[in-house]
């Protein structure tokens, strides 16, 4: 039997990791710079979602702060907010945290998410 993910699953992981592609490219302290507006060296949680919403707005194209259907990638799925979207950020920021600082350093941020 095969596991399928919900469409709108895929949607947010899809809409959070299209960033993350950017630090395919960059060392992990250049990728950290682009998150760390200000320049402590870490990533705080309003800073990464901040960044990663960046995102969403782009794609928004009336907004409205919602993602409607023709907005998603591919132009199907179900709509979804910017709180839901911010939320679902706020959980992938707490799986990168592996120490449980509050903060994400660059080898925190450039690792994959844990389960």
């Amino acid at each position: 039997m095969i596991m399928r993910r919900p469409i709108r699953s895929v949607m947010l992981a899809g809409l959070w990791c299209m960033p993350m592609l950017a630090w395919a490219q960059a060392t992990p302290a250049e990728y950290l710079h682009e998150f760390d507006t200000d320049g402590d060296g870490r990533v705080s949680e309003a800073e990464y979602v901040a960044h990663l919403s960046e995102g969403f707005h782009r794609l928004d194209l009336n907004g409205d702060g919602i993602l409607e259907a023709d907005e998603l990638p591919g132009g199907h799925g179900k709509p979804i907010t910017l709180k839901q979207y911010q939320d679902n950020l706020r959980r992938q920021f707490h799986k990168l945290d592996r120490n449980h600082d509050g903060y994400l350093d660059a080898r925190e941020l450039t690792q994959p998410p844990q389960g």
